[in-house]
């Protein structure tokens, strides 16, 4: 695993696979009281890009390939995360896929749909969650912190790739879909103040 690091943007010479993993830290779970701090991507090739924010959202790259047509973005929990971008980057990130979403729809068995428990029970694979904590405004990362933003993209293709089968075996790769492409005005009724309302409540 090659994990490369990159201030405000990506490089113009960066060329995203047609599905990139995307995550993203803040100072906190609050939209607007908590900053964008750090983005990481990958193209499913067992490396990770960091892009580190400090000041500027400008991030031109970066920004292309969150709204190129034809690149799906993965996300874990991808209702927080396009909402920060649309906040800070000021982008509508699509199309997308949402491994807790697909979690939901096939692993009704269990209530666990967290990165760390999709990556044991579906992959066997043990991610550490010991820097979700940390502070990621700082100037400079340290090493656990780069190594944990990592692993938050690294699984996320071969989750997919899982979760798809038992989307197709369970029937509801359909219903997924919907769910997906609604994640857009989802992140943007949060950005609007219907966070915590059910709009579609009685």
């Amino acid at each position: 695993m090659a994990i490369f690091h990159y201030d405000h943007d990506l490089p113009a010479s960066f060329i995203p696979s047609e599905m990139i993993a995307v995550d993203c830290e803040a100072m906190g779970l609050n939209h607007f009281r908590d900053r964008l701090c750090l983005i990481q991507l990958s193209n499913g090739d067992g490396n990770a890009h960091l892009v580190q924010f400090h000041s500027t959202y400008e991030a031109p790259n970066l920004k292309k390939v969150l709204t190129d047509p034809k690149v799906i973005k993965i996300f874990h929990f991808a209702r927080f995360d396009v909402a920060l971008l649309q906040q800070y980057l000021g982008v509508l990130t699509f199309p997308l896929y949402c491994t807790k979403i697909a979690s939901r729809l096939t692993r009704t068995f269990s209530d666990r749909h967290g990165l760390r428990d999709l990556c044991k029970d579906v992959l066997g694979v043990e991610i550490s969650k010991q820097q979700q904590s940390s502070d990621w405004g700082a100037e400079k990362l340290t090493d656990a912190q780069q190594h944990y933003a990592a692993n938050d993209v690294l699984h996320l293709h071969a989750l997919k790739k899982q979760l798809d089968k038992m989307l197709l075996r369970e029937g509801r790769a359909e219903l997924a879909k919907a769910c997906f492409d609604f994640l857009p005005a989802r992140a943007y009724l949060d950005l609007s103040g219907w966070a915590e309302e059910d709009i579609f409540h009685h």
